[in-house]
């Protein structure tokens, strides 16, 4: 599933395996030096279970990219099957993993089912005394009568309401100000969605072709040459 960049001829080139020759140009690629280099890109699914006190996303049914997805809005992954509803699932972690989320039955604790999700560390290493109460305060804030089944609305009382109501729940605990669904969205959701999108567009594109050729905008292409520069 590795996306491989390579950056030649004025041109970004993305593959599964790095090629002998530019497909751009059809330069000699071993022979181009560093800059030509192969870099695996970072892929932004991760194993939900393994990233403790984590804000958690993944599609409501199958994976990212298992059914290829094709990202139509930064909270919006369609795949062909996609029919307009919202088809991604969020939920909080606990220290063990263990994936907290609402739905139409209530609220679950999930210990599978979230292994290729887009994750958001809630907690900083330096906060000794939030690392130690999360589990508590997560399973006590579960069991309030606001998250039992028949308080579930599709559109106004769901999964984000659920994970974004315990995040403000522990701002307030440590005196900071509520975050709105927009804030929390466009300071934290946004920069690893646009990230998940990007990923998934290559990887839609790989899954039809061995190569997937981007001209570097002229901007970026200046900015490289001037870092080059200093090297050469």
């Amino acid at each position: 599933m590795e996306v491989l960049r390579v950056r030649h001829c004025r041109a970004l080139v993305y593959c599964r395996r790095a090629p002998p020759r530019c497909p751009a140009c059809g330069g000699d690629l071993r022979s181009a030096g560093l800059t030509a280099a192969p870099v695996r890109l970072h892929c932004p699914f991760r194993h939900g279970h393994g990233q403790p006190r984590a804000f958690l996303i993944r599609p409501t049914r199958g994976t990212f990219l298992e059914d290829v997805a094709v990202p139509q809005q930064p909270l919006c992954f369609a795949s062909s099957g996609y029919d307009g509803d919202s088809d991604l699932h969020v939920g909080i972690t606990n220290s063990k993993g263990v994936v907290y989320n609402y739905d139409q039955e209530g609220v679950h604790r999930a210990g599978s089912g979230w292994e290729q999700s887009i994750s958001i560390p809630l907690v900083q290493p330096d906060m000794w005394e939030l690392l130690q109460q999360w589990d508590d305060l997560l399973e006590e804030f579960s069991l309030e009568e606001a998250w039992l089944p028949h308080r579930y609305q599709e559109q106004q009382h769901n999964c984000f309401t659920f994970a974004l109501a315990f995040i403000n729940c522990v701002r307030q605990g440590r005196g900071r100000q509520p975050l709105s669904k927009a804030q929390f969205t466009e300071s934290f959701l946004l920069p690893h969605t646009r990230e998940a999108s990007r990923f998934l567009t290559l990887h839609q594109q790989l899954a039809h072709t061995d190569f997937y050729i981007m001209p570097l905008a002229e901007q970026e292409q200046e900015s490289v040459a001037a870092k080059h520069s200093l090297l050469e």
